[in-house]
């Protein structure tokens, strides 16, 4: 058996005391051992964002962190944003404007997006797009989502 370590996190308000291997990445200790599975491994090296998952109150991507690292730490996944409902009016506008289709980097883009909301300044489409530049969307060509997320901005901070 390989080499395990303790850690000691809270995941989505939960805390949780594992032993992991040394080298396991984030995302793969949130889905294999949580089954929290709305983290999506994409490309395994940061690039793509499906992997995205709030460490202490930022976005980060899980592939490139070991779980290791996250010990005393809190984590926030795409289910928690939903269980607490900071995503509803996200998910409601990318439903409206058809903002998402096979639905894998949407996780990581909500996360990206809610953080925006969180920083709590308006945003024009230059800058959401920006932001949202490390979430790679193979689908939608982009236009849809940065509807979706300038109509939630508009209407939770207004236009500045």
């Amino acid at each position: 058996m390989a080499e395990t370590i303790p850690i000691k996190l809270t995941v989505n308000g939960v805390v949780v005391q594992k032993l992991v291997e040394p080298r396991q990445h984030l995302t793969d200790f949130l889905r294999s051992e949580l089954s929290l599975t709305g983290s999506h491994i994409g490309c395994e090296h940061g690039v793509c964002g499906a992997c995205s998952v709030r460490v202490n109150g930022r976005v980060v991507r899980g592939c490139l962190m070991l779980a290791s690292q996250v010990n005393g730490a809190e984590i926030e996944t795409i289910e928690g944003l939903v269980e607490t409902r900071e995503a509803t009016k996200l998910i409601e506008a990318f439903v409206a404007r058809n903002a998402l289709q096979c639905g894998f980097c949407t996780p990581g883009i909500l996360l990206t997006a809610a953080e925006l909301l969180v920083e709590g300044k308006f945003l024009d489409r230059e800058e959401i797009r920006k932001e949202l530049s490390g979430n790679i969307c193979r689908c939608t060509g982009y236009h849809a989502i940065i509807d979706a997320v300038e109509a939630v901005l508009i209407e939770e901070i207004g236009k500045g």
